[in-house]
């Protein structure tokens, strides 16, 4: 919980950022449910319509909710309620990436609450995975077609629009979620010859479509990579020494669709492990919940997160996402400072700066990082 005092400053804080705030309301904000959260919860009530940007925008002025957010899908009645009766009449395809769904080692370090460099470059690349990945060669996406969005604190949001996707059912998009996620994939359909004694082990080329070519490039990128690589597939250090030491030859092979080059005991398990392992990063850094769920409501890009302090901020290209920085381009309250008292934080960056770490001290900060302190609860107004 904040204290009084750090809960009057942080709301004079976002207030006065709505009070600056231009053309941040979504298209067809008459449209669109909204819902909004306190600082306990992130959608403390939802059902709320908006019959213009303006009213919308007064509305967070007056307000002043620590958490906006928004429907993917359109309805006749935004307001209604039970959720029958609004009218759905379609919804934007959305995928929440959110580093707390990653197996990083540095969450042992610095626990789930925190999130390090290392968080938000990871979950970075797992973004720029789907999109160029997946998004764009298996399912046709064009750039233009999506919108891209820090999500304020640990994650990004991909909104994919257009007619292409407006009429999905929530089963169409668990059956992409799915597929990205690399489900319900048989073996056999890419190692035809598995278990065939006597047969050459015929496998998928790096040329192929779909998820045969990620398979292929992503034990020649291993393998390249060296043995921890090879290891984070789930293949096993012998194994793995191995293949870099046939290196040449076992690229050579999966570029022709010979798998058989390297002599592995139980190949079905073994490739099964490899494919499960090149898919696992994927499958888990996307909210499938989000994805399916046409009354889902996300994060309204460009307003705050009363966890941080930060925007969630539109990112215009693939390009700038792969040079995006939260932490110095995320930035709200750049003017002023304060003094906070900090119980314990470890050592980060902010504004391309290093602070930290902090235990039990009182610190005179530059407002956004005395903001990201104080709303992650670890600081409090002097």
């Amino acid at each position: 919980m904040l204290d009084n005092k750090s809960l009057e400053w942080t709301r004079s804080l976002i207030k006065g950022y709505y009070q600056k705030a231009t053309g941040i309301a979504p298209t067809n904000v008459e449209k669109r449910e909204f819902g909004f959260g306190d600082f306990d919860k992130k959608i403390a009530y939802r059902h709320a319509a908006f019959r213009s940007a303006k009213e919308l925008l007064d509305y967070l002025v007056k307000n002043v909710p620590p958490f906006v957010s928004y429907s993917s899908a359109y309805y006749q009645r935004p307001d209604g309620r039970p959720m029958e009766t609004k009218g759905i009449m379609g919804a934007e395809l959305v995928f929440d990436l959110d580093a707390d769904d990653l197996k990083l080692d540095c969450k042992l370090e610095h626990g789930g609450k925190w999130v390090c460099s290392n968080c938000l470059d990871s979950v970075k690349e797992e973004t720029v995975r789907l999109i160029e990945d997946f998004l764009i060669p298996d399912f046709g996406f064009k750039e233009s077609d999506m919108g891209i969005n820090f999500s304020g604190n640990r994650g990004y949001h991909v909104h994919v629009y257009g007619k292409e996707v407006f009429g999905l059912s929530g089963d169409a998009r668990k059956n992409m979620s799915d597929y990205i996620a690399g489900n319900n994939i048989e073996l056999t359909t890419f190692f035809p010859t598995l278990g065939m004694k006597g047969k050459r082990l015929e496998g998928p080329k790096p040329t192929d479509y779909g998820w045969g070519g990620k398979l292929a490039n992503g034990v020649i990128k291993a393998i390249n990579s060296g043995t921890s690589s090879l290891q984070e597939l789930g293949i096993e250090k012998t194994e793995a020494n191995l293949l870099i030491r046939k290196r040449a030859e076992v690229i050579l092979g999966i570029t022709t669709g010979n798998w058989d080059k390297v002599n592995i005991p139980k190949k079905g398990e073994f490739w099964g492990n490899v494919l499960k392992g090149i898919s696992i990063g994927q499958s888990e850094s996307i909210d499938k919940n989000v994805t399916n769920d046409l009354y889902h409501l996300i994060r309204m890009p460009n307003t705050l997160h009363g966890d941080t302090g930060l925007i969630a901020k539109t990112i215009g290209s693939i390009k700038e996402l792969k040079a995006f920085d939260p932490m110095r381009e995320a930035i709200a309250f750049k003017t002023g400072s304060l003094r906070v008292k900090i119980e314990r934080a470890p050592k980060f960056a902010m504004g391309g700066k290093e602070y930290g770490p902090y235990d039990n001290t009182s610190e005179e900060l530059p407002t956004y990082v005395a903001a990201y302190l104080v709303l992650k609860r670890l600081a409090s107004v002097v």
